[in-house]
């Protein structure tokens, strides 16, 4: 079993849309991301992107085209010297009722599964609070909260009841410097 970190894409890796990221042109890489994915510690871990993409269920954009998004956003990471192990991503709606839609944790559940991944010993990192709730609830040891993306925004609304700490890092390149320089001690945990 291996620990994993996983990651959401859109607010950090990449940068949000309002309007959604619905082809390849309008992908703008946020470029601390690219770094922190080819640092050596980072190889230790199974990286692996979970993403909502309500955009495919509201028929704004065609699943060959989110999947080609990724494609291209792994090639270029492994270009700069990075990994991803593994790219997962909820189609639906928010009001599909899925169990793979953030904050539920299909996803990550399925990646466990499917990468071997030992949760208790992984981390979550997202820029919502969704992405922190689907870490708990699918067992992830850590969250952390970015203030990339919608992170900053997402600080000052309440914290949902059900979070119990969580990190709170400016960006991924901070997130993974302290993920590796505590490898697998525990954290301080945040408070809402």
């Amino acid at each position: 079993m291996y620990p994993a970190i996983f990651l959401d894409r859109d607010g950090v890796l990449i940068e949000n849309r309002s309007d959604y990221v619905r082809e390849w042109s309008q992908v703008k890489v946020i470029p601390e991301a690219i770094h922190a994915l080819s640092i050596t510690p980072a190889k230790n871990y199974k990286i692996v992107i979970v993403t909502n993409q309500s955009a495919i269920g509201r028929g704004l954009v065609l699943p060959e085209n989110a999947e080609e998004i990724n494609r291209r956003l792994v090639n270029l990471i492994r270009h700069h010297g990075g990994q991803v192990d593994g790219v997962y991503m909820c189609p639906h709606k928010p009001d599909d009722g899925c169990s793979c839609r953030k904050p539920e944790p299909g996803l990550l559940l399925q990646a466990a599964k499917e990468l071997s991944v030992d949760l208790q010993r992984s981390w979550m990192i997202g820029d919502a609070w969704s992405d922190v709730q689907a870490g708990q609830r699918a067992g992830v040891r850590h969250t952390i909260l970015l203030k990339t993306g919608r992170g900053t925004e997402q600080l000052l609304q309440p914290c949902p009841e059900e979070i119990t700490g969580h990190l709170i890092f400016d960006n991924l390149l901070l997130a993974f410097d302290a993920i590796f320089s505590m490898g697998n001690a525990e954290a301080i945990r945040a408070r809402c």
